[in-house]
């Protein structure tokens, strides 16, 4: 009997968008299910209130809990989401978090694909080095830049990128005059800054507008199309095909396998009721804890653990980013007239980062991997500055003295950030489980996400913030601060599906296709053993594309 559809793709993010256009473009028919809307560029505002103080892209907590465990002097506490700031459904809706990302688009080095062997084991870290090399994904890379449209420019630096293309497809977007501060106070301290490639169009094309540049990136849905979703760059294009069809609304409940232990339909609800659909190839791609939840919901006659899960290696190894920040202030007043006039300069981006201390050295340990300096302007959002500006010493300012730092704050000052990204070691005490009690609104059993952050991670923070308030303070910021972040990065997820040779370790095979169902793969951050010292979003997108030129060639 026939199929309904050759693929299945779960998931419409990073992970969902380039299997399901390189499909259709293919000649086959795809169907993607995704559980949020289909919102489009009249559906994104610029409103605080209602994107971030509501969180009007995520799920209802209380509809859609998870439970987060954390550690404490007497073992593992677990608390519900709606009952702690914790929400791990990033961009429920068409196209995913790509959606609400800053755009980012830094490529692997070659030594994170290769943590274990370059650096050496951690002890209470799982690290394992990728089944594939950087020179696998390098082409993918490049048809990223191609085909969702990246903006930037090739600068010489001692980790440049090894690229199959001499340029990018795009300019760089234009910048605020702190980024030549920037570039002179580096090269003053012997640095080598570069031209951050950025998935943000600076000039139309394919029917996407170019950025409007009003610099809400991070949170915020582009209203011009600019930014490389998955639905403004893939989706819309994989539609335009006639052999792809997106099912928004459609919340997927389990994935049945039969005796053989192939997968053999999806169960999904929709405004309408319940549904199944099969198809010859199933892609599972719902982000890193979602799609271990659904493969440990989805038992079967060969898979009583969970579908895919011989190896109980489903959920483990969870990855966040290790990261921290630091923050310049440039008041006015503290610089010359032309500088001054510089800094009043309403451009919204900076565009650069340092890669020098992507590997560190001590005397104690060694050399060990670094990271990633990233330079940005403080987030433009009003409420949350002035929140920030109100709070002294824990207790809030009031009247007169609170309006003077207000006025100094945003009329008076610019603020330069450095958000510092780094490994997250994986580790025995960072997965994701099924919770035996709670239930969602679907009654299915939702995830329980253990955190644990390896000590590891923060010495590498804390080096990286002290190397990022360096060139602030070379930069002549005032009032330089920082820190390095413990807990877990909401936003930016990876593992619990770890690919490898083994699989007595691992859950898929360097193809991404899961080792005890010949028909099913995994496309999202979950495949990654280690997530390496920049945003993960680039190299989900080129992977995916690799992993669809796989499933093109077994279709």
């Amino acid at each position: 009997m026939a199929a309904d559809f050759d693929v299945c793709v779960i998931g419409s993010g990073a992970g969902g968008g380039p299997v399901a256009l390189t499909l259709a473009e293919a000649g086959h028919s795809v169907l993607v299910l995704e559980k949020g809307p289909w919102l489009t560029e009249k559906d994104f505002t610029k409103d605080e209130l209602t994107v971030c103080r509501r969180d009007a892209y995520l799920p209802d907590p209380h509809q859609e809990p998870q439970v987060v465990e954390y550690a404490s002097n007497r073992g593992w506490y677990a608390m519900p989401t709606p009952e702690t700031d914790w929400n791990f459904h990033n961009g429920a809706m068409v196209g995913g978090a790509t959606n609400l990302m800053s755009g980012f688009f830094h490529r692997l080095k070659p030594m994170d694909f290769r943590l274990l062997s370059d650096f050496g084991p951690i002890a209470g870290a799982d690290i394992a080095d990728w089944p594939i090399g950087y020179d696998d994904l390098e082409p993918y890379y490049d048809k990223v830049e191609r085909v969702v449209g990246v903006s930037g420019a090739v600068v010489d630096h001692p980790l440049a990128d090894k690229r199959s293309s001499a340029a990018f497809p795009q300019p760089p977007t234009p910048v605020h005059p702190l980024a030549h501060w920037i570039d002179a106070a580096a090269g003053d301290l012997g640095l080598h800054p570069f031209v951050v490639p950025r998935a943000v169009l600076s000039q139309p094309v394919a029917g996407r507008q170019s950025c409007e540049y009003s610099g809400y990136c991070a949170m915020y849905g582009c209203s011009t199309g600019a930014k490389g979703s998955s639905r403004a760059a893939l989706l819309n294009r994989a539609v335009a095909t006639g052999r792809c069809q997106v099912r928004a609304g459609a919340m997927v409940h389990r994935i049945n396998s039969d005796k053989r232990g192939r997968a053999s339909g999806v169960v999904y609800s929709d405004a309408k009721g319940r549904h199944t659909v099969d198809a010859r190839v199933y892609v599972v791609a719902c982000q890193a804890i979602e799609s271990a939840r659904l493969l440990l919901n989805s038992t079967g006659p060969r898979h009583p653990d969970g579908l895919a899960n011989s190896s109980g290696q489903v959920g483990r190894n969870l990855l966040f980013s290790a990261a921290g920040w630091a923050v310049g202030d440039f008041p006015y007043a503290g610089f010359d007239d032309r500088r001054a006039a510089e800094l009043r300069s309403r451009t919204p981006f900076i565009n650069r980062a340092l890669q020098d201390w992507y590997v560190l050295s001590s005397p104690d340990t060694g050399p060990m991997k670094g990271g990633t300096l990233e330079f940005m302007m403080t987030h433009p959002n009003p409420i949350s500055a002035a929140v920030m500006v109100a709070d002294v010493d824990g207790g809030p300012l009031w009247g007169p003295a609170l309006q003077e730092r207000l006025q100094q704050y945003f009329g008076r000052s610019r603020h330069l950030k450095v958000e510092t990204f780094n490994d997250w070691l994986p580790n025995a005490d960072c997965r994701v489980t099924l919770d035996p009690d709670l239930r969602d609104k679907w009654g299915l059993p939702v995830a329980r996400v253990r955190v644990h952050r390896h000590p590891h991670n923060a010495r590498v923070a804390d080096r990286l913030v002290d190397e990022a308030m360096t060139v602030l303070q070379k930069m002549g910021a005032h009032g330089v601060r920082g820190r390095g972040l413990g807990h877990a990065s909401t936003n930016l997820l990876a593992g619990t599906c770890r690919f490898g040779a083994d699989p007595a370790r691992s859950v898929l095979d360097k193809d991404c296709r899961a080792h005890d169902v010949e028909n099913l793969y995994v496309t999202d951050g979950s495949f990654m053993p280690t997530g390496g010292s920049v945003p993960y979003t680039f190299t989900i997108y080129a992977n995916a594309f690799r992993v669809a030129d796989r499933i093109a060639r077994v279709l």
